[in-house]
């Protein structure tokens, strides 16, 4: 039977974040079991809360139309976090700080470098607080060098390379749908981190976990060889296949698009088995990979005769007897709702207390582990909502002295 532990039930995680590349690492901290503390200025609070679209009564909007409506990005994002609020800005709030600091294993922000800072909450003050404390900083392009500027999700995808990646030659540079820089920098903190916490079981010093979204994307853009295969006549954008792999891409159907990858010697004899073309296992223009990539025009084009009088799913049934790899191209809709992915809680049917029958599907935690529980079991926080419960029962703050703090406009 599955223990009801957490994998990071002891760690408790400062979440300074906003957007959506540092709260994506701190929801996967939560998910892992870490008690996050979510901390927002009480005049100005996390941006997430104000996109579109809307979830709530009655039901999605591109507006706020109800008291009750919350942005789905909250919702995706603060699940079981806790919330308080400080006004970093005010000297009263430097003393709260260092109290949260004190009691905390992790502090993540991903604010402009300099920022934190100018506030007293820098790695060096916050390391000077508490040198056990591992603290991650999730920037556009690093804390260290002469990148500036804002960064944001498409900006990084332009800098990085990725947009001239996608699409066929000739074609404007395609941004990817999915914010792909916000969410692989989070990534790479929360694994950073992770191994941190485990050299300070060696050392008993915390560090600072350093994150440049330009580099994680930049980075990932290297593991292909793009240019090297430009060197060697292949058009660094492929369009739908990818000819170094032929046959391997996305094919059109009679009722929309299907996926195929075969790439090895028996998974292309197979395939032309399949397609009912044995003869072309012999052929010499496509007997080895090798052949195949050098008549890879000729390949698509009797791959797509075939493809294209089929329906996708009869073709994927097809394939999949003989051992082929092939998929029909999903939308997000139907995708989110896999039964195999919601049954593993891979993607979750959004909680919403004041509308429990909304059909909305978010992220979940897409690892299972055998011996542990992880996952999300709280709705969103309000802002401030947890603020007795942190700075009164954590903290030993009475309340007294929280409703001063509030009426000076500290938290």
């Amino acid at each position: 039977m599955k223990s009801d532990s957490r994998p990071l039930a002891d760690i408790t995680v400062l979440d300074l974040t906003t957007a959506l590349a540092g709260p994506y690492a701190t929801f996967l901290l939560a998910g892992l079991g870490a008690r996050v503390i979510k901390i927002e200025n009480p005049f100005s609070p996390d941006s997430c809360r104000t996109n579109a679209p809307y979830l709530g009564p009655t039901g999605a909007h591109l507006t706020r139309e109800h008291p009750e409506d919350i942005s789905v990005s909250a919702i995706n994002r603060l699940r079981s976090k806790k919330a308080v609020t400080l006004n970093m800005k005010h000297p009263e709030a430097r003393a709260v700080f260092e109290k949260l600091v004190c009691k905390a294993d992790m502090l993540v922000e991903n604010f402009s470098r300099g920022a934190l800072d100018r506030l007293g909450a820098g790695y060096a003050d916050v390391h000077r607080k508490n040198p056990r404390l591992l603290y991650c900083s999730i920037t556009g392009f690093g804390s260290q060098g002469d990148g500036a500027g804002k960064a944001m999700d498409t900006i990084i995808q332009a800098l990085s390379g990725a947009m001239m990646t996608s699409g066929a030659a000739g074609d404007p540079p395609a941004r990817m749908g999915i914010p792909f820089a916000d969410l692989c920098a989070p990534l790479f903190g929360v694994i950073g981190l992770l191994a941190a916490l485990h050299q300070i079981q060696r050392t008993g010093v915390g560090q600072h976990v350093d994150v440049s979204m330009l580099g994680v994307m930049t980075s990932l853009v290297a593991c292909e060889p793009f240019d090297l295969l430009e060197q060697c006549g292949v058009p660094q954008r492929t369009g739908q296949t990818v000819p170094r792999l032929a046959p391997f891409g996305v094919y059109e159907t009679a009722d929309g698009y299907i996926a195929i990858c075969a790439p090895t010697e028996a998974f292309a004899t197979a395939l032309f088995i399949a397609i009912g073309r044995p003869e072309l296992s012999a052929d010499e223009r496509f007997r080895t990979r090798d052949a195949r990539v050098r008549n890879v025009a000729e390949v698509d084009r009797i791959l797509c005769e075939f493809t294209r009088v089929h329906p996708a799913g009869k073709i994927v049934e097809l394939l999949s007897r003989a051992g082929v790899p092939a998929a029909e191209v999903r939308s997000p809709a139907e995708a989110v709702r896999d039964p195999q992915v919601t049954a593993r809680g891979e993607t979750v049917r959004l909680q919403h207390p004041a509308a429990p029958e909304a059909d909305a599907y978010g992220p979940g935690l897409p690892i299972v582990f055998s011996d542990s529980t992880a996952g999300f079991d709280q709705r969103p926080p309000g802002i401030g909502e947890d603020n007795d419960e942190i700075y009164g029962a954590m903290l030993g703050y009475t309340d007294g002295e929280l409703c001063a703090l509030r009426s000076a406009g500290v938290i």
